[in-house]
């Protein structure tokens, strides 16, 4: 039987079975089996990477930028602890990329931006998923991830939305993208439109400053000499030596106190009193630019406004008339 077997196995007869059963035994297990489970792995990732499903390792320097900001500042101290969990924990989000659209070999960041910096200075590949997006999808991808992480402030959320603005993309767009309605969009570009650039470069992100306290500092700065001063102030040292909210803070203060000053000066320069050498009457009266007000007091108050009441037409006549010589001169 064992020279039968040895001469089946030198002429192929008998050995067809056995070989291919062996050779599938041998398949099933060992490094032809990690093989094969590594070439199936490699086709799903392929799949998954059309889909953009897949986390792949980039080189953080072939990484470019979104092509619209959505960040005033960066905040050093929460870029430091990012970049910290980073180093001892390793990178747990991906970030979102996409083909540069213009580069061949290069991305361009969806999101995911403080990660690639924090990769880049650690000298560490970034954990991207790759993505065939559009710019509307881009921008719509953007603006949706940092609403949600809600580390963006309404500042930063109006000027995006101008900027979008201004580059042609539709309002549907932008409200898509940050996730708001028609008048919330619409008070955010008036706010930007309102509030001098000078002035929200200065106060810059401003975390904690919502939409009805800038709108609050809009309404103040309508008045051009409120938007000079405000213009002065920003520039001074003081002021630049403030952080982000507090300069707001400072800025806002300042210009009520101002405006109370300006009232308080037109209410001084306006108001009066008069009364005759026999103090039978006494007037008292308030000019605030748009109206006048007359008071009377003491014993012909009544006599002598009902005298004037009586004489408005001959009075108002006489007043023409002087204004009109006056302005012949």
């Amino acid at each position: 039987m064992a020279r039968k077997n040895l001469l089946a196995s030198v002429t192929g007869q008998e050995t067809t079975n056995a070989g291919h059963e062996a050779r599938s035994e041998y398949a099933s297990r060992g490094a032809s089996r990690s093989m094969m489970l590594s070439i199936e792995e490699m086709a799903e990732n392929a799949k998954k990477m059309i889909a953009g499903e897949a986390v792949v390792s980039l080189d953080p320097n072939l990484v470019d930028g979104s092509f619209v900001s959505d960040r005033i500042e960066d905040d050093e101290e929460e870029f430091a602890l990012l970049k910290r969990g980073i180093e001892k924990e390793g990178q747990l989000q991906p970030i979102l990329v996409r083909p540069h659209p213009e580069v061949d070999g290069r991305f361009m960041i969806v999101f995911g931006h403080r990660r690639t910096r924090a990769a880049k200075e650690l000298g560490i590949p970034v954990r991207a998923v790759v993505k065939n997006l559009e710019a509307i999808a881009h921008i719509v991808a953007q603006g949706q991830e940092n609403s949600r992480r809600a580390n963006l402030s309404f500042m930063e959320k109006a000027l995006f939305a101008a900027k979008l603005l201004s580059m042609g993309q539709s309002k549907e767009t932008i409200k898509s993208a940050l996730s708001i309605d028609d008048t919330l969009l619409s008070r955010m570009l008036s706010v930007v439109e309102s509030v001098p650039s000078a002035v929200i470069d200065a106060i810059g992100a401003a975390k904690s400053v919502g939409r009805d306290r800038w709108e609050e500092l809009k309404k103040l700065l309508a008045h051009p000499k409120n938007a000079e001063f405000a213009g002065e102030l920003v520039g001074t040292n003081d002021f630049q030596a403030l952080e982000g909210t507090e300069r707001f803070n400072h800025l806002l203060t300042e210009l009520k106190r101002v405006r109370k000053v300006a009232r308080k000066s037109a209410h001084d320069r306006g108001s009066g009193a008069w009364a005759p050498d026999d103090q039978m009457v006494a007037a008292s009266y308030r000019n605030t630019g748009k109206t006048f007000s007359l008071s009377l007091t003491s014993k012909d108050a009544s006599e002598f406004g009902q005298f004037i009441s009586s004489n408005l037409e001959t009075l108002y006549r006489d007043f023409k008339e002087t204004k009109v010589r006056n302005q012949g001169d």
